[in-house]
């Protein structure tokens, strides 16, 4: 098909002969905020103008996270969350935050002590305590939901919780001690339990079980996060349906967290790239995934109300964390803008409806 030269299209995009599709911000903006999981390196250059033309909404993807943000006991690491936030509040957008307690990029000083041996119980709740309480603290009234706890449930097996350390030096209630603390240092915050394979039929009962008994027990817990990491031949429209509908019972709003749709199949376990294995976005692969984004999109609509907000994890297809994961040297192209940071010629039947 021949294109118009770059002057042509701009003059019939200014005259609305050739309109451009709605922001994904403003198209939802009855529905709920939609979100984007950012690097400090995304604020600046066209991928901040991007953020800012179509989210209304950050999340740090790893600068809050365990880990990055308290590398030592007496260190917090405040430049990457801070300018995030920053340029939140500067664009007018709300924040996310992501992630108070988690059992991966948790620092291994946080369960041993000065001879490396494992802290008891009443020390590790202390450092959790006193954990939440700084990060929340420090960004209170900025930041207008937390993941408070990340995967505490397992993939496998019969138990509801993972066993990690959190759990097997605290017990099962460092999860409620965790909401506490943040709902202590923010009572204005939306709290969220957050979690994969939410869509699993057996996983999804399992965290429904947890949730329910932080609701019986009062817990400060408002939400449950969908972290949406699928793929364009999961999850089916029924499993995502019932999963929004068995939280909802539970009187929990629901967010999608993590949203992004691999054009692979799903894998957990890392491994080497093979020569089956396709890096290309192929024609067959796009219209796979375009009919995803539109059924995705279309749950969303249908729960107006109880779906109170839409992350995506990454801008743009340039740069994803499905790169080189789970197989190494494997490229990804999960997300609604490529990797020139243009929206896939099916953006617009997720913002026209």
């Amino acid at each position: 098909m021949q294109k118009f030269p770059l002057f042509l299209a701009a003059v019939l995009v200014s005259t609305g002969v050739m309109a451009q599709p709605k922001a994904l911000k403003d198209a939802y903006k009855d529905f709920f905020p939609v979100g984007v999981a950012v690097a400090p390196r995304n604020l600046t250059g066209p991928e901040a103008e991007l953020i800012v033309k179509q989210f209304n909404s950050i999340t740090p993807e790893n600068a809050m996270k365990m880990g990055p943000i308290h590398p030592e006991p007496d260190r917090y690491a405040w430049e990457a969350p801070d300018a995030i936030v920053a340029f939140a509040q500067q664009h007018g957008m709300k924040v996310r935050g992501h992630t108070l307690c988690w059992h991966n990029q948790t620092p291994k000083w946080f369960f041993t002590d000065e001879a490396g041996k494992q802290v008891s119980r009443e020390v590790l709740l202390e450092r959790l305590k006193q954990h939440i309480t700084d990060v929340v603290g420090r960004y209170k009234g900025r930041i207008y939901a937390w993941d408070v706890v990340n995967e505490a449930v397992p993939d496998t097996g019969t138990g509801i919780y993972r066993q990690s350390k959190f759990y097997e030096i605290i017990g099962e209630d460092y999860i409620e001690k965790a909401f506490e603390y943040a709902h202590a240092a923010d009572p204005a915050a939306k709290l969220f339990y957050n979690d994969y394979n939410t869509e699993s039929s057996g996983k999804r009962e399992k965290i429904f079980k947890l949730l329910q008994k932080l609701k019986e027990k009062n817990v400060p817990v408002h939400g449950v996060g969908l972290q949406g990491h699928w793929s364009v031949y999961e999850p089916s429209e029924a499993a995502l349906q019932e999963s929004v509908s068995r939280f909802a019972s539970l009187g929990l709003a629901v967010q999608i967290t993590e949203l992004d749709v691999s054009v692979h199949a799903k894998e957990h376990g890392r491994r080497e790239k093979t020569a089956a294995d396709k890096t290309e976005l192929t024609p067959e692969i796009l219209a796979r995934q375009a009919a995803q984004y539109e059924m995705l999109f279309r749950t969303f609509r249908k729960n107006r109300g109880v779906i109170t907000g839409v992350t995506f994890w990454n801008v743009s297809d340039k740069t994803t964390w499905l790169d080189n994961f789970p197989v190494r040297g494997r490229k990804d192209y999960p997300l609604l803008f490529d990797e020139k940071l243009q929206p896939k010629e099916f953006f617009p039947k997720i913002v026209d409806f």
